[in-house]
């Protein structure tokens, strides 16, 4: 099957994938795709009403209860999900670049995490499933409880636009390994690459109704999260629109996962080797320009070595090769749209108008002409109450904090509403492990911020709800049933 995103080929996209087909929408409600490296019109893409929401939640609902997904054994499921991959890794370059155009993304970066990690997630749950249990028997005080994994039923899933394709998997991997169907929300903002997931679905010849997709806004998003035919919604995106999310779920005692905003410190301490510091803090604080949700945003210095530490990250930030995202050699790329490189750069706003010292940045570059691009900017002297210090503003804009000792910085990075990623720089690593251990967040760095796609990952406080990835990622997406017996173990 020949891929229809061969970039020198028409990309406009005006269908949806729902119950194993291409579906015409309902209205004509049409979203402008731009390119964030250029600030012009990529391709232009149908947004679905309620009426396409309904469809898929139906078709997902009928796969579910009546056709042959809902009946088929975990080795089955295991070896659909591993032609989806395959038809995903076929895919990944041409997706990769893609991505990038809608976005902005460093290339480098998103053949990692748009290319490759889609397909070898599924691969890791089509393992999981065929090791699952489906039932198994322990013995009770009046004979056998049979206890049975069961899927949760028709999951919801709602993704942003940073990491699409890799946030998709992550919803979508345990949610098939489970043996639940899929609907599918992308974003808009990153709306072509929607339908390589239906085209890897259809020739991987997953069941219909097993996976549909439909590209919506938010008020459509909000007819998944309360159709009555939706028993989960996964959902990843700002704390904001998560506690919207919960709250409706809550009201129809639906389960939900929610991925949500971070403002993550990072910890040098008084030890810490700068050297290291300057070869991980493009993971753990610049990474996609700034817009990753574990973003180390707040980067929390000893004291004793403030000012080296703060000529050496403002060094780093000017250092870094801001240009088109399609170079290799770029390390920051373009704000993913108009309305986000706004927002960013009301924050540098701000930054400046408060007590804390500029040291790097602060505009956009001479440069960019056209594109949404902003200088990696970085503010040091920033106390822990100031808004650069509490708000999550998912651009490349740094707020060097000082502390006293561990104890302190400890207090710091905990006194936040956030916690979902975080590090600590220190040579010392019991010392470090044990600083690690007091942060209150979901996911935290040693030396380095890395995130490991075999364990789980999610935030505490507002930072979300529940687990994504690893093993323990299946979890969300089943029931536990116990049957009594009074037959013998």
């Amino acid at each position: 099957m020949t891929s229809i995103l061969k970039l020198d080929q028409e990309l406009d996209r005006h269908q949806f994938f729902i119950n194993g087909e291409w579906a015409e929408p309902s209205a004509g409600k049409i979203h402008q795709v731009v390119e964030a490296a250029t600030g012009e019109v990529l391709a232009s893409a149908s947004l679905g009403t309620s009426e396409d929401i309904d469809r898929a939640v139906r078709a997902a609902r009928h796969a579910l209860d009546h056709g042959p997904w809902g009946r088929t054994e975990p080795a089955e499921r295991a070896a659909a999900m591993r032609r989806f991959a395959t038809a995903l890794e076929a895919r990944a370059d041409a997706t990769s670049t893609l991505v990038s155009r809608e976005n902005g993304m460093p290339i480098t970066l998103s053949h990692a995490f748009n290319g490759a990690a889609p397909a070898a997630l599924l691969r890791m749950y089509a393992d999981l499933a065929e090791t699952l249990a489906v039932e198994a028997p322990r013995p009770s005080a009046s004979g056998t409880t049979f206890v049975r994994r069961e899927p949760v039923g028709v999951v919801g899933a709602i993704t942003p636009w940073n990491y699409p394709q890799a946030v998709a998997i992550y919803k979508i991997g345990p949610a098939l390994a489970a043996g639940c169907t899929v609907v599918l929300k992308h974003s808009p903002d990153t709306a072509l690459d929607s339908y390589v997931l239906g085209e890897a679905a259809a020739e991987a010849e997953l069941p219909p109704g097993v996976l549909n997709i439909v590209l919506a806004d938010r008020d459509e998003g909000h007819s998944l999260v309360t159709h009555p035919l939706v028993d989960k919604i996964a959902f990843t995106g700002s704390t904001a629109a998560g506690r919207i999310i919960g709250a409706e779920c809550g009201r129809l005692v639906r389960r939900c996962t929610l991925e949500l905003g971070g403002k993550s410190a990072a910890i040098f301490c008084d030890d810490g080797d700068i050297d290291t510091l300057l070869a991980g803090i493009g993971n753990a604080s610049f990474m996609n320009n700034s817009q990753t949700c574990t973003t180390q945003s707040r980067i929390l210095v000893s004291r004793q070595r403030y000012d080296e530490v703060v000529e050496a990250v403002a060094e780093y930030a000017r250092d870094l090769v801001v240009g088109d995202p399609l170079d290799e050699n770029t390390a920051c790329g373009p704000m993913a749209t108009q309305h986000h490189l706004a927002r960013v750069m009301g924050y540098i706003e701000i930054g400046k108008s408060s007590a804390a010292r500029l040291v790097a940045g602060g505009g956009r570059p001479k440069d960019a002409d056209r594109g949404w691009f902003v200088e990696p900017t970085v503010f040091a002297d920033v106390d822990n109450d100031d808004q650069l210090a509490r708000e999550e503003i998912f651009g490349p804009v740094m707020a060097i904090i000082p502390f006293q000792d561990d104890a302190d910085a400890v207090r710091i990075a905990n006194d936040s509403n956030y916690g979902l990623g975080g590090s600590v720089w220190s040579q010392d690593a019991d010392r470090a492990l044990a600083i690690a251990r007091q942060v209150r967040t979901g996911t935290v760095g040693v030396n380095s911020y890395n995130i490991d796609l075999g364990a789980p990952f999610g935030g505490m406080k507002d930072s979300g709800i529940g687990r994504e990835l690893g093993p323990e990622a299946i979890d969300a997406y089943l029931e536990y049933k116990s049957i009594y017996t009074t037959l013998p173990s």
